[in-house]
C-alpha cells in the first residue's frame, strides 16, 4: 500500500510537470506578477516592499489552481482511475496521493522561488523569510481545497476555469491568514496567532479535502 501510494504521488507529479508546464508555468506566472506590479504602482520601492508579500501570496494562490481541472479527469478518461480504485487503496488515500503529487509539481516550486521574487519586489530578509514560511504551510491547503473542486468537475467534459470559480471563495481564509502572518512579523507584532490559524487550516484541509473529494469522485463515477 505504501509503495503504491508513493508511486501514485510520483506519477502525478511527473504528469503535472509534463502537462501544461507544471512548475515552469507557476514560476512564469509568479515572474509575470513581479514584472507587472511595478508598472501598476510605479517605481516606489518602499510601497513595493510593503505590498510585495501580499502580491506573492495572490500569485501563489492563482498559480496553485493552474492545472487542477485535469487532476482527476485525465485518469477518468483513460481508465486509470478505475484501476487505482481496484488496487485496494482507499479512494481517500488515492486523492491524498494525487494532491501531494500536484503540490510537489506546482506548489513547492513556488515556495522555492518566493525568496528570489521577494528580492525583486524589494522585500527585506525578514519579510522574505515569513513569506516563504507561510507559503510552505499554506500552499498545501490550497491544493487540498482545490482537489475538492477538481473532483466535482470530473464528470464534466470541459472543466476549464470552473474549478477556480468553485474553489476560490474557500481559499480566501488561507490567503488572509498567510498575508496577516507576514504583516504581523514585518510590523513588529507576534505572528504566532495567524501562523497557528494558517497551520490549522492546512491540517483541516489535509483531513477534509481528501474525504470530500473522494465523496465527489464516487458520485461522479456512479
Amino acid at each position: 500500500m505504501t509503495g503504491f501510494f508513493l508511486a501514485l504521488a510520483g506519477r502525478t507529479a511527473r504528469l503535472s510537470l509534463g502537462a501544461g508546464g507544471g512548475a515552469f508555468t507557476g514560476l512564469v506566472f509568479f515572474l509575470s506578477v513581479v514584472a507587472v506590479v511595478p508598472f501598476g504602482v510605479g517605481p516606489d520601492m518602499p510601497l513595493l516592499a510593503r505590498i510585495g508579500p501580499a502580491m506573492l501570496w495572490i500569485a501563489a494562490l492563482l498559480a496553485t489552481l493552474l492545472g487542477l481541472d485535469r487532476l482527476f479527469q485525465d485518469d477518468r478518461d483513460d481508465g486509470s482511475l478505475d484501476q487505482m480504485i481496484l488496487s485496494g487503496l482507499p479512494l481517500e488515500l488515492i486523492v491524498l496521493a494525487k494532491a501531494i503529487g500536484h503540490w510537489l509539481a506546482t506548489g513547492l516550486p513556488l515556495v522555492v522561488g518566493a525568496p528570489l521574487f521577494g528580492l525583486m519586489l524589494g522585500a527585506d530578509g525578514h519579510a522574505i523569510l515569513f513569506v516563504t514560511l507561510t507559503l510552505l504551510i499554506g500552499t498545501p491547503a490550497l491544493t487540498f481545497i482545490g482537489a475538492i473542486g477538481a473532483a466535482l468537475i470530473t464528470a464534466m467534459r470541459r472543466g476549464g476555469l470552473i474549478v477556480a470559480v468553485l474553489v476560490l471563495p474557500f481559499t480566501i481564509p488561507v490567503l488572509i491568514f498567510g498575508v496577516s502572518a507576514v504583516a504581523a512579523a514585518t510590523g513588529g507584532f507576534d505572528p504566532a496567532t495567524p501562523l497557528m490559524v494558517l497551520a490549522g487550516l492546512a491540517l483541516g484541509s489535509l483531513v477534509a479535502g481528501p474525504i470530500a473529494a473522494a465523496a465527489a469522485l464516487r458520485a461522479a463515477l456512479d
